[in-house]
């Protein structure tokens, strides 16, 4: 009778490894445990580790991930007041100022011209970026943008007296 149970008892080990071992090779194979099920893994950098969901992107000028909207903005012609960033185009000067990086709205992409001497429009292909009462983003004939020349967003109104 002993040699029975103990014979019942090491089958049952090793079944019970063997169980053991299907589990973890269905795991394996494709079907998520419960941690990987439970977990959510956000990765929204682009393909040159800028953060996207922080607004960075990568500037070719500069070499290095900017926030677009920090360089100087430039308005919609058709909406001179406006204060949707959104909107907006934005500016980036290289440190010699030989080349300008424009930042569209709703482009993923940005536009690098180049000037050949200083008091020169920046230019690439049919876009040029004119340097008049502060600058003026053209696309043909046509002007797109314009703005002031400063840095950053615009406040066309404030809460404080003066």
């Amino acid at each position: 009778m002993k040699k029975i149970i103990t014979l019942f008892v090491l089958v049952l080990a090793v079944y019970s490894c063997k169980l053991t071992d299907q589990k973890e090779e269905e795991t394996e194979a494709g079907k998520p445990n419960a941690t990987a099920k439970d977990s959510t893994v956000v990765n929204d950098k682009d393909e040159n580790g800028c953060l996207a969901s922080a607004g960075y992107i990568w500037s070719k000028v500069n070499k290095e991930c900017v926030k677009g909207f920090s360089g100087i903005q430039l308005n919609p012609m058709d909406k001179p007041d406006n204060e949707d960033e959104t909107l907006s185009a934005y500016v980036l000067f290289s440190e010699d100022a030989k080349q300008a990086e424009v930042f569209l709205p709703n482009d993923t992409t940005s536009i690098v011209l180049s000037r050949s001497a200083e008091g020169k429009p920046w230019i690439f292909k049919d876009w040029q970026l004119v340097p008049w009462k502060g600058y003026v983003l053209k696309k043909g004939a046509e002007s797109k943008f314009a703005g002031d020349g400063e840095i950053g967003k615009k406040v066309t109104e404030t809460d404080t007296e003066q």
